[in-house]
């Protein structure tokens, strides 16, 4: 059982939704990355979506590609971002890592090497936004074969006739993306993802959590409250770029996590 399988597992038992948090590695440098990523679980987060910084990423709105910019003219790396990770199990080996970003630099690396040294950094899954199920064989199935739970989002364009193959190799949780668009670009109305998560939920057993657009811990406890769990990442992101400082970021992440937590 993956640490994503056993925190939902104890979620479950405990009657409680998922609170998922996503925070962009390094930025806005190494250091206060390590710190926040290091508060989030005592701030109510149950499983932590680590950003891989990248040049060109697509399915992001300005909010986070303004964070990988930070992150990567900081100095961020995948290298650095394995060794966050590494830092942060030095003292958690509980809470789920899941890294999210795109498979260029994963490619770079070398699918063999980078699987390796995600799984001893403590990764635990991956959502790799730019890689469709039709590439299963290019990093999918060989991250499932070196115990990492592969993540794939559903979206509202994702049909009856599409959704099987989307959910065919999917593993930990599905991540339905509420909106049609790009990370932070509108804000999603519980009544409108309900019939959606239900509709994924008939044809998969695993949790399904639902982000973009979620910003404040009302939103949060509504959203969690048709799904297994909310994600929240541009929100919290935008408290960084506003320089407030990791108490104030993690005070503000613990009011969403309370709401879900509601739910």
């Amino acid at each position: 059982m993956s640490r994503i399988d056993a925190k939902f597992a104890e979620l479950k038992a405990a009657n409680k939704k998922a609170f998922v948090s996503y925070i962009m590695a390094g930025d806005p440098d190494f250091e206060m990355s390590l710190e926040i990523v290091k508060g989030l679980p005592a701030a109510g987060v149950d499983i932590i979506e680590l950003g891989l910084p990248f040049t060109d990423p697509m399915a992001d709105g300005p909010t986070i590609q303004l964070a990988g910019q930070r992150a990567l003219n900081a100095g961020q790396t995948l290298q650095k971002t394995l060794d966050l990770a590494t830092e942060f199990r030095k003292t958690d080996d509980i809470t789920p890592i899941v890294l999210m970003g795109y498979y260029n630099p994963i490619y770079n690396r070398g699918v063999e090497k980078f699987l390796t040294d995600a799984k001893a950094a403590g990764i635990d899954g991956l959502i790799v936004v730019d890689l469709p199920p039709e590439e299963d064989s290019e990093l999918c199935l060989p991250a499932q074969e070196a115990g990492l739970n592969f993540i794939r989002l559903a979206t509202p364009t994702t049909d009856n006739k599409r959704l099987p193959k989307v959910l065919q190799n999917t593993s930990g949780f599905v991540y339905y993306v509420s909106i049609n668009g790009i990370t932070g670009a509108a804000e999603p109305e519980a009544a409108d993802v309900a019939p959606e998560v239900a509709r994924i939920k008939s044809q998969t057993d695993l949790p399904v959590i639902v982000g973009f657009g979620i910003n404040t811990p009302e939103k949060s406890e509504a959203i969690a409250g048709i799904a297994d769990g909310a994600v929240v990442g541009s929100a919290i992101v935008s408290q960084i770029a506003a320089k407030q400082s990791v108490t104030e970021v993690l005070a503000f992440v613990k009011t969403l996590a309370d709401g879900a937590h509601r739910a």
